[in-house]
């Protein structure tokens, strides 16, 4: 009988990954059959959608309440999904305030659970160790720092590297993609990742248009490209017109392309960090909430840094702009500084050396696919 799996995971690097772990488990088990909550890229891979995540992530608490009747619809309809096809595993995908709920009510059928890309247990919130203790039979780590938490946990892990080395690859050369969008090769060209949820664009992508408009009144030569993730309003993306940024793109789904052509980032802080580490590229990380949002937040995360790539360096290696501190001209004077002064790109590029060199190898989504085969596989034989 062919392995059945239930995957969930919410956000554009969740669906990502999903996707490419999607491909691998269906290289390993031929027939193997996978549905859950994902998009666009989960569905390209072979997965069955049974709720699509656009529409239910946001980045904040309070925002999220908003979002909690179409949440508890969707884990229903998950939970159903999960008893009548008798799934051989649950993976979660990060997504921990959705994923919980739904492990805790998937649990008591007798399916093992697998978490993927897991909670950052080790920035905020610490209590959701216990949680993952209680719901997870095997948690599979991206960085090698969380291995020993969850295993001083009592929490049964395997670390298996980050997804991303893989799929972090551009699909043209600075020098074919830029003029394919009407940019100039030869010119400095500055990233723009303002976040991937309604909610985080809203908060960020205005102040940073604000910025750009510094930094070419300084450097009249700069131009500026926007990724933009899938699924978004075009309205979002007005305020460029609004703040009469010149020389400007916006590029959708081709963030590797925008990155790999970039000498600068202005990025929203979370994955799109570490993308833009992987593509060797200084950057300026600048995070914004809600006012109640973040007076919430402030008195539970327990680190100094936000920026995953400052993290996993142990060290500030790039500026972090939080909240109040973020503002057009504190941004816009960071990237004129590594426009403009050679030995602190030079520096700020030895330790994005280091983090890569933290990261693993390639190879992440196929040996997460063969631990989620070898869960899936006992549990099949154990039901038989």
């Amino acid at each position: 009988m062919s392995l059945r799996i239930l995957l969930s995971c919410g956000e554009p690097s969740g669906d990502l990954y999903a996707g490419a772990l999607t491909r691998e488990l269906r290289a390993l088990a031929p027939g193997l059959e996978i549905s859950g909550l994902g998009g666009p890229q989960f569905a390209a891979a072979g997965g069955t959608l049974v709720e699509d995540y656009r529409g239910l992530a946001v980045t904040g608490l309070t925002e999220a309440i908003a979002k909690l009747p179409r949440s508890r619809a969707a884990i229903a309809r998950l939970v159903q999904r999960a008893r009548a096809d008798r799934v051989d595993a649950l993976v979660l995908i990060d997504f921990p305030d959705f994923n919980f709920q739904l492990a805790r009510r998937v649990k008591p059928l007798g399916i093992p659970i697998v978490y993927y890309i897991s909670p950052q247990i080790w920035a905020w919130r610490a209590g959701r160790l216990k949680t993952m203790r209680g719901i997870a039979d095997r948690v599979l780590v991206i960085f090698p720092f969380e291995e020993q938490i969850y295993r001083d946990g009592g929490v049964p892990v395997e670390f298996v590297g980050h997804p991303l080395i893989d799929l972090a690859t551009a699909s043209a050369p600075r020098s074919v993609f830029l003029p394919r969008i009407g940019r100039d090769p030869e010119a400095p060209t500055i990233a723009i990742l303002p976040g991937s949820r309604a909610n985080e664009v809203g908060h960020t992508l205005p102040d940073l248009a604000a910025a750009a408009n510094i930094i070419r009144a300084r450097i009249p030569a700069a131009q500026f490209v926007v990724a933009r993730a899938p699924g978004l309003d075009d309205r979002l993306f007005d305020v460029m017109q609004r703040k009469s940024v010149a020389k400007v793109s916006i590029v959708e789904g081709d963030t590797d392309a925008v990155l790999a052509s970039a000498d600068v980032a202005l990025t929203a802080s979370g994955t799109a960090t570490v993308q833009t580490a992987l593509h060797d590229v200084p950057m300026v990380i600048v995070y914004r909430l809600s006012a109640l949002t973040f007076r919430i937040v402030r008195r539970l995360v327990k680190v100094d840094a936000i920026g995953m790539v400052n993290l996993i360096a142990g060290e500030k290696i790039v500026p972090e702009l939080i909240q109040d501190q973020f503002t057009p001209e504190a941004v816009a004077a960071e990237a004129l500084s590594m426009l403009t002064d050679p030995r602190r790109a030079a520096a700020i590029r030895q330790g994005l050396a280091r983090v890569r060199e933290r990261l693993g190898g390639s190879g992440a989504s196929r040996r997460a696919a063969e631990a989620i085969v070898h869960v899936a596989a006992a549990r099949q034989a154990t039901s038989a």
